[in-house]
């Protein structure tokens, strides 16, 4: 429960942050708890995020603002993690660093400036442009279908908008649709017009389309394939597994040559060792 404090604070940050809302950025607290807020970046232009939707929450102490919010990005991204705690200066991971006179406004601007660098961190993983372009275009899905695993839950099931801590592939959406009813209405609209199968995330082939050159810039990415990148990534994204993998791109592409290096390498050593040896 926030103390006295804390909950006068967070209420003028957000009438602060209604007013004046920072670029690419919307943010709430949850209208039973305002020690946790929902926040949604919008990719900025000329980056690989461009256009994508990012729903993320920031979870207060009761003791804010004298101590910062665990802070978790839900939406795979090819940056972070999904739903896991990120170690930012602005985070929990350092509450010793954390400026009380540093509003909500000014943490999530701290966010996307970080999102948007190539700086590392717990919780960050690594990714290329195209895979990360690829996740902005899939992210309005994701988002209102959960990984597409609202179409999928077993008979007699039914998805818990509970463990905000830890969304992943699997409540159906139901979570960001509670949070973010306009903007879920809006993604489903964009799934509608654009011919995605919920479900899958895939596009479902128009038969009565002469070319499909046509479709949005957002669209268009869900057809291409980043170089380098596995089949998994035409597939659902169940909870980023595909981002936790990004990071291992290049080894794993190029496995047969790195082993092929350290066998010459070992053989070459090998027998310059045998020269020296020999009489």
């Amino acid at each position: 429960m926030a103390t006295k404090a804390a909950h006068k604070r967070l209420t003028r940050e957000y009438q602060n942050i209604q007013k004046n809302p920072p670029p690419y950025i919307v943010a709430h607290p949850s209208e039973t708890n305002i020690l946790e807020w929902h926040y949604v970046l919008t990719g900025p232009p000329k980056t690989p995020y461009e256009n994508g939707q990012y729903w993320g929450t920031l979870i207060f102490p009761p003791e804010y603002p004298f101590a910062p919010p665990a802070i978790r990005m839900h939406t795979p991204s090819g940056r972070f993690q999904p739903s896991t705690r990120l170690c930012l200066s602005i985070s929990d991971f350092h509450p010793k660093s954390f400026n009380p006179a540093w509003e909500v406004s000014t943490i999530l601007i701290g966010l996307l400036s970080f999102m948007t660098s190539e700086e590392m961190t717990t919780g960050s993983v690594s990714a290329s442009d195209s895979e990360r372009r690829l996740f902005a275009a899939r992210s309005r899905w994701w988002n209102s279908t959960g990984g597409g695993s609202q179409t999928n839950l077993p008979a007699g099931v039914t998805a818990s908008s509970k463990g905000i801590n830890n969304i992943k592939a699997g409540d159906g959406g139901l979570k960001f649709r509670t949070e973010w009813p306009e903007l879920d209405q809006e993604n489903w609209k964009w799934i509608k017009d654009n011919r995605i199968d919920a479900a899958t995330g895939h596009i479902i082939p128009d038969p009565n389309a002469v070319t499909s050159n046509n479709c949005s810039p957002e669209t268009s990415a869900f057809r291409r394939r980043p170089v380098g990148s596995g089949p998994r990534l035409g597939a659902v994204m169940e909870g980023g597994h595909v981002a936790r993998e990004a990071g291992q791109g290049w080894v794993r592409r190029h496995k047969f040559w790195v082993g092929l290096a350290v066998i010459f390498g070992y053989a070459l050593i090998s027998r310059l060792y045998q020269d020296i040896q020999s009489p």
